[in-house]
């Protein structure tokens, strides 16, 4: 790829991308009674990762996209405890958990390197 000329060009955005629509795929499956509990907080936390990724794009300023990249993270991490509840409770499948699992611990690393990168620049 070549020169990066929006956050829709970043791969960690792509993938968060991706990751929402594998968590709604969950979400459609999950009990009813959980739509305003756990439903709720998984869409939450996954639609806010790529969020922050744009947001702190937009802020024009190393420190505070630094920032953001960290919020970005912290709902990935937030999603991925929240997927362990739901497969605890017997709510998802392990095929489908496992999925999910290999993405989350995909942005992860991409998350961590691009800060690292942008800290260096």
């Amino acid at each position: 790829m070549g020169t990066v000329q929006s956050y829709k060009d970043l791969l960690i955005w792509q993938k968060g991308i991706e990751i929402v629509k594998e968590v709604y795929s969950i979400c459609a499956e999950l009990p009813k009674d959980e739509i305003f509990a756990l439903q709720s907080q998984l869409k939450r936390s996954s639609i806010s990762i790529s969020s922050n990724i744009a947001e702190g794009w937009g802020r024009n300023y190393t420190k505070s996209y630094v920032q953001f990249l960290s919020y970005s993270r912290g709902s990935l991490l937030e999603l991925e405890t929240q997927l362990i509840i739901a497969q605890e409770l017997s709510f998802i499948s392990t095929e489908k958990f496992n999925r999910i699992q290999d993405l989350i611990t995909e942005q992860s690393k991409m998350l961590n390197a691009f800060i690292k990168a942008v800290k260096a620049n």
